[in-house]
């Protein structure tokens, strides 16, 4: 088997890699004889074409005798090869709008899709995914942003620090005053949230202290849906119908937005859920937050300040209160500052593309030698131009006209 690592078309570049050229070294020698890699040459990666190279990885132009293409980001349409299997996130089963004429174009040309964010284990978890590395750099944009908009102190951006080590000792500069800090999300991001809001020593407190008790140092609390979610009938809340009906429920968060400073956003979002508050509750006197990184990133999702997603090169924006407009970032102190950039892991790429590889060499690669693997059959969402089973729910999304 034929294996393609492609080169990232997708603009701004993205650094990252399916695999290091160490972790392609060891899977190569694994399977001698059963699978051969090939590397399509590029100036972007993190990882240079020489790096391949010294470790026997072939770098070449044409990836097009590749069975088997490995990607990261979504591969623009005009470098889709027909009739080959693709694996990256195509960011299509939430129906995304922006990438219907990617879903379309897949299935004109017959090519099998599978998407990482499907890959799931026989429990139904997630088994590859950037998340840790999306909280970690997106807990440390959010100090990034409170110092630029306080002046209380000046980071380096994450993606000037060489490696993790170098971004936590930068974290030594952060004084911060005794703000509230809320954090959403109990998966992988939360974590790697987690791991910035520890490095500051900063003290996780609960929900009802966090609403109801002073502190005279910075405090957080982390939130699960249970937390700001309310069934509209009688209050109450059940896990499992509220992942299956979501629809169900209304948002309770406005009372933690009016206590807390700074909120990191890193819970799954259903487009069938509620959104945490209203562009409007922004407006109000008593709508304390002033920083918010939306690690998740869902435009027009459940957080309504995220108009837009940011860049590494821009990160920042700020949304005024009274008109709900995006304006220039640190353009006013009163205003709410968005830090919701789209591929955040980018900015630590080897570290994130290492640990990725060790979780696509448990997970993918034996399962690429087996017949039918459940594994990858329950991840493609496309096959010989027709949604698969599960994906069928595409359909009309698939054809709704622009």
């Amino acid at each position: 088997m034929k294996i393609g690592i492609i080169r990232e078309g997708k603009n701004p570049p993205d650094k990252r890699v399916p695999f290091t050229p160490d972790q392609l070294k060891v899977i190569q020698q694994d399977y001698t004889g059963k699978l051969k890699f090939f590397v399509q040459s590029s100036p972007l990666r993190a990882f240079t074409d020489q790096e391949f190279l010294d470790v026997g990885i072939d770098v070449v132009e044409d990836i097009s005798d590749c069975d088997v293409l490995f990607g990261v980001k979504e591969v623009p349409i005009n470098q889709l090869i027909e009739g080959k299997t693709y694996l990256f996130f195509s960011h299509t089963i939430k129906k995304q709008p922006s990438n219907r004429k990617l879903l379309r174009t897949i299935l004109e040309k017959r090519i099998r899709l599978i998407d990482y964010e499907a890959l799931k284990d026989e429990e139904g978890r997630r088994v590859v995914a950037f998340g840790r590395w999306a909280g970690i750099v997106g807990a440390y944009n959010a100090f990034w942003t409170y110092g630029k908009k306080t002046a209380l102190f000046d980071l380096r951006r994450a993606n000037e620090c060489k490696n993790l080590h170098e971004l936590h000792r930068e974290l030594d500069k952060v004084q911060l005053p005794p703000i509230k800090i809320i954090l959403t999300g109990t998966g992988r991001v939360g974590n790697g949230a987690m791991e910035i809001l520890h490095s500051l020593k900063i003290r996780e407190v609960s929900a009802h202290d966090f609403l109801h008790l002073y502190f005279d140092e910075p405090v957080y609390v982390k939130l699960s849906s249970s937390d700001y979610n309310r069934r509209k009938s009688d209050g109450g809340f059940d896990k499992q119908e509220f992942y299956t009906f979501p629809e169900r429920y209304e948002s309770h968060f406005l009372k933690y937005a009016e206590a807390g400073e700074m909120l990191i956003s890193g819970a799954f979002w259903n487009p069938d859920a509620p959104r945490l508050f209203a562009l409007n509750d922004i407006a109000g006197e008593d709508f304390q937050l002033s920083v918010i990184a939306d690690v998740s990133c869902d435009v027009g999702g459940a957080i309504p300040t995220t108009i837009s997603s940011t860049t590494i090169t821009d990160p920042v924006y700020d949304v005024d209160r009274k008109s709900g407009e995006k304006i220039h970032a640190f353009g006013s102190q009163t205003s709410i500052s968005v830090m919701a950039i789209d591929n955040l892991p980018c900015e630590l790429p080897r570290e994130a593309s290492r640990e990725f590889g060790v979780q696509l060499m448990k997970w993918v690669i034996p399962a690429l030698m087996e017949e039918n693997s459940g594994i990858l059959e329950g991840a493609t969402i496309a096959r010989d131009g027709d949604l698969t089973i599960e994906f069928m729910y595409l359909t009309e999304f698939v054809n709704q006209h622009e």
